[in-house]
């Protein structure tokens, strides 16, 4: 059994370990406040852009511009992967660097060659540890970004697209569901594949149609590029945002870790101390009965 000196060494650690946690937690709150309302805001932009350039590049040939082309052979997969620079977020990074692997090892098998452009440290780091290239690696970003990340990360594999270096990129991001759940997601960015034509309605419904100025060809050659940042955008504000609330779930559970850990020593302390008192008490009467004797 430990010394009552050990116990309380150990009670106070935890104690000390439950302050910064629960710092942690607080902290990881307030960012998740404005993370939540950056993509919240965000995301109806992303929506209707998207839709809208779905029905532009379904009234267009694929011919009409390079980013519509969908490659008969596909020899190189990028893969933009955006995880968090920092831990303490359970299992957001790992779920997110396991997705990408898997996907990286799917291409690999089909004979593909898998290239990573990787946003934040944790990713980085995993990628570099993989037989795979790392075209890009851009650290200490996620703390604190704009659409000029977006941007740097777009102009990237755009070229590398038009080039031909890449035929194919997929982004992997966590998905800001709600404050207890996060999705690892694998969206293909390029090609750019046009708006499916939905089912019709049972209901009849009025029928809407979009007359462009200019011509729809100008106009896709002005927000293809776009729309590809604008989705890598809506992807790191999804990352950022469930990176804050995986931390402060996991700093919650650690913080009820501590209270259940110094519930238990303050047990084991109260039950030593009765111990060494009982001892003591034994030794006592042992003493007076032998001096009776």
């Amino acid at each position: 059994m430990p010394s009552l000196k050990d116990v309380k060494v150990k009670i106070a650690g935890v104690k000390k370990t439950k302050q910064i946690t629960k710092a942690m937690n607080m902290v990881a709150s307030a960012k998740l406040r404005g993370a939540q309302q950056r993509i919240e805001r965000f995301r109806p932009y992303a929506s209707k852009f998207y839709d809208m350039l779905g029905d532009l590049a379904s009234k267009a040939d694929s011919s009409v511009h390079p980013l519509l082309e969908v490659r008969e052979e596909i020899k190189t997969c990028g893969i933009v992967l955006a995880t968090s620079d920092r831990g303490l977020c359970g299992s957001f990074n790992s779920n997110l660097i396991t997705t990408a692997l898997k996907l990286a090892a799917k291409k690999a098998a089909e004979g593909k060659k898998v290239k990573f452009y990787c946003v934040g440290k944790k990713g980085r780091d995993a990628a570099r540890k993989t037989d795979h290239e790392v075209a890009m690696a851009l650290a200490d970003q996620m703390g604190s970004f704009d659409f000029q990340l977006a941007n740097r990360i777009g102009l990237d594999v755009i070229n590398a697209y038009l080039t031909r270096e890449l035929d194919e990129v997929i982004m992997v991001y966590g998905e800001f569901v709600s404050m207890a759940k996060q999705l690892p997601i694998a969206l293909p960015i390029l090609p750019i594949a046009p708006k499916e034509e939905e089912a019709a309605p049972a209901a009849p419904a009025s029928n809407k149609e979009y007359i462009y100025e200019p011509a729809v060809e100008g106009l896709l050659a002005e927000l293809l590029p776009r729309f590809i940042k604008v989705q890598l955008y809506r992807g790191l504000l999804d990352t950022s945002a469930s990176e804050h609330a995986a931390r402060m779930a996991a700093m919650d559970n650690a913080t009820r870790s501590c209270d259940d850990m110094i519930g238990s020593l303050t047990l084991l302390f109260n039950k030593t101390r009765q111990a060494s008192i009982t001892r003591d008490l034994m030794d006592i009467v042992g003493g007076a009965e032998a001096l009776k004797g």
